[in-house]
């Protein structure tokens, strides 16, 4: 599935670009680019990811599942009594309303994976497509490996979901998934999503100062409402969903900074044409009042 959204992506992002009016080499000054993508590094970086998404996916869903011993000891009051009051909320719900949010949380994901397409209606950043594309795969890539080969993710922690401590749900014993809980694939992948959509339209707009602040406000609310949804599923307690929240904003914010290109800040290079010359124009920003322009 999410190999099939990559690729709607890359189609909403090329269609838009095609469309795009060329830039004028004569008339205007060279513009450079926020972000500088090496075709060849990304593209092994997106390449050895999702090979390894397939084999761990496979592998992790693929987990012993939970003998009737082992259920009795984790349902005793004793082991009940070990989760902290937060995370207690988890195993304290109605089961009836597993499916419900399980589709919310589903859906809502690819939604959310789909946000960051409409940062080709600024068209200033729409010209860059191709590089911001890459950069979104690569970050996800990146993600979902942090879920399943860091030490923060089900391939090191074996924790149990919380339907495991509710009695009336049928497949306790027989879903290999259930020992999966730590940490939120479905927040981090979210988290990502909207903080690196936050990130990059700030960049674009430096003029926002402090008012980009609000943005990445705004990105924090629909990765909570799905984690909420997770929750709720009874598919994570809420330290998951905290650990999944937060590994995802901080890539989301941390590759794009990595990718800016620090000269892009300050100069830019063009070239102009006169009825009494043809010539290079270079601009030194000194602050953003107050450009240095050299002919």
């Amino acid at each position: 599935m999410k190999y099939l959204l990559y690729l709607l992506v890359f189609l909403i992002f090329q269609e838009t670009g095609i469309c795009a009016p060329a830039d004028s080499v004569s008339t205007s000054p060279k513009r450079l680019k926020r972000y500088h993508v090496n075709y060849w590094v990304t593209g092994s970086i997106i390449g050895v990811g999702m090979a390894g998404d397939y084999f761990a996916i496979s592998r992790l869903k693929s987990k012993p599942k939970i003998t009737p011993e082992e259920l009795t000891f984790i349902n005793s009051d004793q082991q009940r009594g070990l989760i902290n009051p937060i995370d207690r909320w988890a195993i304290n719900q109605k089961s009836s309303d597993r499916d419900l949010y399980t589709k919310i949380s589903d859906y809502g994901e690819i939604g959310i994976f789909l946000l960051p397409s409409l940062l080709i209606i600024d068209k200033t950043i729409r010209k860059d497509w191709m590089d911001l594309l890459l950069m979104y795969v690569e970050g996800h890539t990146i993600t979902f490996t942090m879920y399943n080969y860091s030490p923060l993710g089900p391939t090191f922690v074996n924790r149990y979901r919380p339907f495991v401590y509710y009695p009336e749900v049928d497949d306790r014993m027989t879903n290999n998934n259930s020992r999966n809980s730590f940490f939120s694939g479905h927040t981090g992948s979210c988290a990502y999503s909207t903080f690196f959509m936050a990130k990059v339209y700030s960049d674009y707009h430096p003029e926002l100062g402090a008012k980009k602040y609000l943005l990445y406000l705004a990105a924090s609310v629909p990765p909570l409402v799905i984690g909420y949804a997770r929750v709720k599923a009874l598919a994570h307690f809420p330290s998951d969903v905290a650990v999944g929240f937060a590994v995802g904003a901080i890539i989301g914010i941390v590759l794009p900074e990595l990718h800016k290109t620090k000269i892009g800040r300050k100069l830019s290079l063009g070239m102009y044409d006169s009825p009494e010359c043809t010539g290079v124009t270079l601009r030194w920003k000194f602050s953003d009042t107050h450009p240095l322009t050299i002919n």
